[in-house]
């Protein structure tokens, strides 16, 4: 695989991932469970199309056809998108998008953190930007679960099923292949196998402040990142792609 088109789909895969986890988020907009909240996961979501605007605008400039990041964006089908799966799982209870929330973030601030010493200055400084808002997206998430999980015997039902059913969508973030493998020869990218151990140590030990189970090892969903995705991300991209798609080239 050519480098420029390992970078291409390595920029992809950080770029949807943030803009998918962004629009999930968005919807949520106005109905949280107290003001204070529909105003944090706002700003968490903008804080995340942020990061996914620089991804995708890197992205577009080292693929070379005139794509920016609203191309990139808006006009591209499921089977485009380079997102884990993780982050294209619906809202849910409040449980279920703070668990996924915490599993994310556990996993995002250790990637940028490490990508922060990319050999590709661009890259770098995105991510080094990138982890001062995702080391605080983190200890919000981390503090939910844990105000969750030892919480009231609802609450603490809930998160415990939020944490058991998204299980099976982390194992994608720490499964590496031939793009991965280019960007940590060329010295871009890092081993995703390599972020595996810390992410759960640290799982564990906030679990285990929250009074929740860690779940059982079992079978792990895959493809995102490759562009198999479940049907949900289509019907979230018919949503956020729909004035582009029905008015091409629409401008403010």
């Amino acid at each position: 695989m050519r480098r420029e088109e390992a970078l291409f789909q390595y920029l992809l895969r950080l770029g949807d991932s943030a803009l998918v986890l962004a629009q999930r988020l968005g919807e949520w907009t106005g109905k949280a469970p107290v003001i204070e909240e529909d105003l944090a996961m706002a700003n968490t979501a903008l804080d995340l199309l942020g990061q996914a605007r620089m991804w995708l605008t890197y992205a577009g400039e080292v693929e070379g056809k005139g794509r920016d990041e609203d191309s990139l964006a808006f006009l591209r089908d499921a089977s485009g998108f380079r997102n884990v799966l993780l982050v294209e799982q619906p809202n849910g209870s409040f449980a279920d998008t703070l668990a996924r929330q915490f599993y994310f973030d556990a996993w995002n601030l250790r990637a940028l953190r490490a990508l922060s010493g990319s050999a590709d200055e661009r890259v770098a400084a995105i991510a080094q930007k990138s982890a001062k808002e995702a080391a605080y997206h983190l200890e919000r998430s981390t503090d939910w679960v844990v105000r969750l999980g030892d919480g009231t015997d609802e609450s603490h039902a809930r998160m415990q099923a939020a944490i058991d059913d998204l299980w099976m969508y982390t194992g994608e973030l720490f499964e590496g292949d031939a793009v991965d493998q280019a960007m940590v020869e060329a010295g871009v990218g890092f081993d995703p196998a390599a972020l595996r151990e810390p992410w759960l140590a640290e799982v564990k030990s906030v679990l285990t402040e929250a009074t929740l189970a860690l779940p059982a090892p079992g079978y792990m969903q895959r493809g995102g990142k490759q562009g198999v995705h479940t049907e949900k991300l289509g019907y979230l991209l018919a949503e956020m792609q729909f004035l582009q798609r029905a008015y091409p080239g629409a401008q403010w």
